[in-house]
């Protein structure tokens, strides 16, 4: 299993937590040129995603802990995994999360 490295923009910048807040926006394209997986983890840290390669499969865990506030506390964990097209290019997957919280992973498709 192969751990890519999350890139991001901000440093230190915590996302707020809004309940109300309807999450799971997952764009997926694939193209003859690449292959993109964007989804939204607006509420989650650099350092609480987790994107790896396992197989045919890139594996997205994402794990906020426990954090509480005046009503309660409250926990949120996403995991993922997309199955990845037989023509893509492994050794370019990158990906990288966007100030507003679009985690984007991307791969060229072998020539």
């Amino acid at each position: 299993m192969t751990t890519i490295p999350v890139a991001h923009d901000n440093v230190g910048e915590t996302w707020d937590w809004p309940l109300q807040h309807s999450d799971g926006v997952v764009k997926v394209t694939n193209t003859v040129e690449k292959f993109e997986v964007g989804l939204d983890v607006q509420f989650f840290r650099p350092n609480e995603i987790e994107v790896k390669v396992s197989g045919s499969e890139i594996l997205i865990n994402c794990h906020h802990e426990v954090r509480n506030d005046d009503h309660g506390s409250v926990t949120r964990e996403i995991h993922r995994a997309y199955k990845l097209p037989a023509d893509v290019d492994v050794s370019t997957l990158k990906s990288h999360l966007s100030s507003r919280g679009v985690l984007n992973i991307s791969a060229q498709k072998k020539k």
